[in-house]
């Protein structure tokens, strides 16, 4: 799946009316991609790479921690749920207004409890090079943009497979309204969010939620995961124009139709964990190509070309008795 075109598995019709510059639609079940476009270019992911936050939060949070909500959670910059200072926030809150509403000031209450927001962001690239990403880098895991930030429509793929593995993530992900509770002694109202995701909204067919995203850079992105009939798919677009299109929600309900009616067979590949030495040899035309979003560095064929035989060698070296047997 290095090809930068579109790829797809036998009985898939591609839609038409399409304007994301890479996009995947795939398997929660059994890993296969059923068709791509450019999966391992890099773009800005917006808010949808809020999803490995919600991750480290889930795993290592207690759901009922209490958190207070600070001055600066309360003013970050781009999108909010409404947070008031000096209230005290369960994490299952925060969790809520993180993956309905973006909320970037829930985003930071709860990197602020994991240990900062420095220290979460190398949490969550840790956790990303851990589920298998080869193409993301995590600069702030609020998806705000900043040079160097960036993904692919693969590496999105390989986290939202993870987070629909877990139950709380599932959840809160399909909820369609919660309530973010106030405290009385600082008079602060309780008050309800609606999720954000058209697909919940809009009660598309099977859907169970998944994410939104948008800044000037990234533009549109989203993902979404719906079931039918036993069969579990996801979607992941990327840098979506809305001028004259579908919108992103839209765009991703016509990739998942064409999931839902193609062979349970139909694959062009499948999402990996760990890099084998036939993927790198097949990376090696990205690398030579792409240039790293957000560096201003251009990678040079030679440093490439010995970059990958490197690769190789460590991963012969790491396997290769145990395949001589």
């Amino acid at each position: 799946m290095s090809a930068c075109g579109i790829v797809s598995g036998e009985g898939f019709d591609v839609p038409k009316d399409l304007s994301a510059s890479a996009w995947t639609v795939f398997d929660l079940k059994s890993g296969d991609v059923l068709a791509a476009k450019d999966p391992h270019g890099r773009y800005r992911p917006a808010s949808i790479i809020k999803v490995l936050l919600a991750m480290e939060a889930i795993e290592n949070l207690k759901l009922d921690t209490p958190v207070k909500a600070t001055f600066e959670d309360a003013n970050m910059e781009g999108s909010r749920v409404g947070i008031v200072e000096d209230v005290n926030y369960s994490v299952e809150t925060l969790l809520t207004g993180l993956l309905l509403n973006s909320g970037n000031d829930t985003g930071h209450a709860l990197a602020r409890e994991l240990g900062g927001m420095d220290k979460t962001t190398e949490k969550v690239n840790a956790l990303a090079k851990k589920l298998g990403a080869t193409d993301t880098r995590v600069v702030n895991p609020t998806g705000l943009d900043a040079p160097g930030q960036m993904t692919s429509a693969y590496d999105m793929s390989l986290f939202f497979q993870h987070a629909f593995n877990n139950e709380t993530y599932r959840k809160l992900s399909a909820t369609r309204l919660a309530t973010i509770p106030g405290d009385k002694a600082l008079e602060v109202d309780d008050f309800e969010i609606a999720n954000d995701n058209q697909l919940i909204a809009q009660d598309y067919p099977g859907a169970l939620g998944g994410k939104t995203g948008f800044t000037d850079d990234a533009r549109h992105t989203f993902a979404g995961v719906a079931e039918r009939d036993g069969r579990r798919l996801g979607v992941i677009v990327l840098d979506v124009t809305v001028e004259d299109s579908p919108r992103p929600w839209e765009q991703a309900a016509s990739l998942l139709d064409a999931g839902f009616a193609a062979p349970q067979d139909s694959s062009v590949g499948v999402l990996e964990a760990e890099a084998t030495e036939d993927k790198l040899v097949e990376k090696l035309p990205d690398i030579l190509d792409n240039e790293s979003t957000g560096t201003g560095l251009k990678i040079t064929v030679s440093a490439a070309i010995v970059g990958v035989i490197a690769l190789i060698a460590m991963v012969t070296y790491r396997f290769g008795r145990r395949d001589r047997g």
